[in-house]
């Protein structure tokens, strides 16, 4: 039960280090795979994991159960991610006193999002921002706790104008954290490294700052979509170097994650020759592959694994946790070692050696995707969009903070979506989002993928009639991995998909559809209670085994890959989530207006409905049916 405080401190002169975030993965087969994950990246020797807080409901209890396993099963020093605006004391405390009982002592404690309107603003909160909370730990725990915060680079953005972002204004926040007791800082996801580096020495002036640990944030890049996503969500510039020389790969994902690991070595070595900085901090998304591939080809990382720690494996101790789990293929991890903190000086020389081995070996095989190691870290290679394979710890949203709109408060929601009060109204931002005029809606942050404007005319009268799309697809019966509008994967693959639409249906129109489907279509359809249905067996556990690739590709010399997986698990997860956006979007009004009456009607009386048609051949079968 280690301080990251005390680990750093205990570190050598020369001595560097790593750590990761991980989130709660939103499917219970995801849980049990990440541990799996969780064990072979202990191999990596990290100084400490962190576990991102979803605000309320399940997924902050999912956040608990990862970083009491964490701690507690697999040997990880882990910090809990903790943010306590618009909510109330009861739930901060049950969270501390949770982490306190499991053995967890550190935490990162963060604001969060600010409620959408003063009416629904938690009672009895009393945490404005995160100072608040760093003051409320150290009143109530003492020195138990080990609180870090976050530090942004580029400065702090509140709402979605970034033309406001200055670091030096943000200064005097974070001498006020750590004046309340922050003991480390993290710093927000960032590629412009000069900026960072300016960031860092903007620090070194101010005396309350120079002595606590500065841990700078990197994100791994997995594939061009996750990499313009994430910058956008956070407010990151991009050189328009870098920027442009990951555009012209952006079809290549082989290319864009060997370019994404050669970017942040160099970032990592510019850092290492500018600052005296002992750590880095990856923001993983659940995937380990990418960050593998990054401490092997790292001169200042690949070290870490060489260099004295204590923090060896127990060859006795096998983490028997992750034997049995959930690995698509029929694959099984091997058997890991778990952690333990045993003296250096009591582990024999031979142990040692043999140690540097294990854990060089399970670097290579991760970072080359070789080996039994490397096939484990490379089924979920391919993260394309929201439905992957809901075995993967990273299936769904790159984050684990629960819902969210995808906008920074009401104004701007009110601004890109108006004040719909008909159903016709709400038709009309679907249509729009479809045509471009709009970028953003709550189920979807990104502009529309190329491939959907071969659908767009039958998504257009599906959503005149009153059934809102939130993702689709057309079919496609081969075409090359280079394809400017369907490619995806190394070169010389074929890419085949199934036709694929969801959307929100009144109930009374899905019980006039459904029976006019035919055997080649598969549907599921839950509520907003969770109530999900399907036309796939059901087999004694009541759960819905069937599993629907709708996106998969050939490609010389790999296994067939699966990137787009629909199943019932899969579904369940988003059926939660899509219908609490509704709740978020309808918060953006006064609760008496007939905007939130619409927003709240559409929750209580719509079902989302996933369809898949198999006769890829067939382009238009799916939309000859449904129309």
């Amino acid at each position: 039960m280690s301080t990251v405080k005390d680990l750093i401190n205990s570190l050598g002169p020369d001595e560097k280090f790593v750590s990761f975030e991980f989130f709660p993965p939103k499917t219970d087969s995801g849980f049990r795979n990440l541990l799996a994950r969780l064990n072979r990246l202990s191999a990596f020797n990290p100084l400490f994991i962190t576990v991102t807080w979803g605000a309320g409901g399940s997924t902050s209890e999912k956040s608990l159960d990862l970083a009491a396993t964490c701690q507690k099963k697999i040997g990880l020093n882990t910090v809990l991610h903790l943010t306590c605006t618009n909510t109330n004391k009861e739930v901060i405390d049950e969270a501390l006193a949770r982490a306190k009982t499991n053995g967890i002592r550190n935490i990162l404690a963060l604001r969060g999002d600010l409620a959408r309107t003063e009416e629904y603003w938690t009672p009895n909160c009393e945490f404005k921002n995160a100072i608040d909370l760093v003051k409320y730990i150290r009143e109530h725990y003492g020195d138990y706790f080990c609180i870090g915060v976050a530090a942004y680079p580029e400065g702090h953005v509140d709402g979605s104008d970034n033309s406001n972002q200055n670091p030096k204004k943000d200064i005097p926040y974070l001498i006020e954290k750590v004046k309340a007791g922050a003991d480390f800082i993290i710093t927000q996801l960032f590629f412009d490294v000069d900026k960072f580096i300016s960031f860092e020495k903007l620090i070194k002036q101010e005396p309350e700052l120079k002595n606590i640990p500065l841990i700078p944030g990197l994100m791994p890049i997995t594939t061009h979509k996750v990499f313009t996503r994430a910058t956008k969500l956070s407010h990151a510039t991009i050189p328009s170097t870098i920027y442009n020389n990951f555009e012209d790969i952006k079809n290549d994902d082989d290319a864009v994650k060997s370019l994404g690991v050669e970017l942040l070595c160099d970032i990592i070595d510019k850092i290492n020759k500018s600052t005296n900085l002992k750590g880095y901090h990856f923001y993983t998304l659940n995937l380990e592959k990418a960050v593998a591939s990054i401490i092997n080809e790292s001169k200042v990382l690949h070290p870490i694994l060489e260099g004295p720690s204590t923090r060896f494996e127990n060859e006795d101790a096998l983490a028997s946790d992750s034997e049995d789990e959930e690995i698509p293929n029929g694959q099984k991890p091997q058997q890991q070692r778990r952690k333990s903190s045993i003296n250096e000086n009591v582990v024999g020389k031979s142990m040692n050696t043999k140690l540097l081995y294990s854990n060089k070996k399970a670097l290579f095989e991760i970072s080359r995707g070789k080996g039994a190691l490397g096939k484990d870290a490379t089924w979920d290679d391919f993260p394309n969009g929201r439905f992957g394979d809901s075995n993967s710890p990273a299936y769904g949203e790159i984050d684990g903070y629960g819902p969210n709109l995808k906008i920074h408060n009401p104004k701007e929601a009110i601004t890109k979506w108006g004040s719909p009060t008909t159903t016709k109204q709400l038709s009309s931002i679907f249509i729009d989002y479809l045509s471009g005029k709009i970028d953003v809606v709550p189920w979807a942050d990104s502009s529309l993928s190329p491939e959907t404007a071969i659908i767009q005319e039958q998504l257009f009268e599906l959503n005149e009639k009153g059934w809102f799309s939130v993702a689709s697809q057309p079919a496609v019966n081969g075409c090359k991995s280079t394809d400017n509008i369907f490619g995806w994967g190394p070169p010389n693959g074929i890419i085949y998909q199934k036709s694929f639409v969801e959307l929100f249906i009144p109930k009374k129109d899905w019980e006039q559809l459904k029976p006019q489907l035919d055997e080649s279509t598969t549907f599921y359809a839950g509520n907003n209670k969770g109530e999900i249905e399907s036309n796939l067996p059901i087999n004694q556990s009541h759960n819905f085994k069937s599993k629907n690739a709708v996106t998969w590709g050939v490609f010389p010399s790999k296994e067939v890959i699966q990137p787009t997986v629909i199943d019932y698990e899969s579904f369940k997860a988003w059926n939660e989530e899509a219908f609490l956006l509704w709740l978020e979007w309808s918060r953006c009004y006064k609760k008496q207006s007939e905007s939130f009456k619409l927003l709240n009607s559409v929750y209580e009386n719509y079902v989302l409905v996933s369809l898949i048609h198999h006769e890829f051949p067939e382009e238009n079968a799916l939309w000859d049916l449904l129309l």
